[in-house]
Formats: structure tokens, sequence, C-alpha cells
């Protein structure tokens, strides 16, 4: 069930704020976009729960993301790209 907000939401504010929640995450928008957004967020709970629940798993990602890369193939990869070719 929608929240008063979210069923009132006219012009689409939902459907964009949606949109461009992982630009916003990214901090990709321009100030006044960003805000526009987190009024929004504000507002509505259901694009309020849809951010926290991106946010979260981007998070989650990030911290089981560590691993680091082993040097030989560190090294590897530098020189491919230092001479262009892989053999």
């Amino acid at each position: 069930m929608m929240d008063e907000s979210h069923a009132t939401n006219s012009g689409g504010e939902c459907d964009e704020t949606i949109a461009r929640l992982y630009t916003f995450l990214d901090g990709e928008l321009t100030a006044d976009r960003k805000e526009k957004i987190r009024q929004h967020l504000d507002e509505c709970s259901p694009c309020l729960e849809a951010y926290e629940f991106e946010s979260e798993l981007r998070t989650m990602i990030a911290s089981k993301s560590k691993d680091r890369c082993p040097d030989e193939l560190r090294a590897k990869v530098a020189s491919i790209l230092k001479h262009g070719k892989a053999f």
C-alpha cells in the first residue's frame, strides 16, 4: 500500500526520483537536483525505502569487495596496458 504522499504525487516525482537514484547516490547531480530529490525522499516513504535499500546494498557490496589483486596479476595488467599486447 502506498502512503498518501506517494499516491497523490503529481508530475512523476517518484518516477524521476527512482530513475535518478543511482546518480544521486554517486553524487553526480547538480546541487539543485540533489536538493529536490532530498526533499522528495523526506516526504515520500516508498522512495525513501528504495533509497535506503540501494544505499545499504552498495555499502554491503563495497565491504565485501575489498579483496586485493595479487601483485603478479597487477604487474601483468600494467604491462599489457603499457605495451598494448597480452602475450
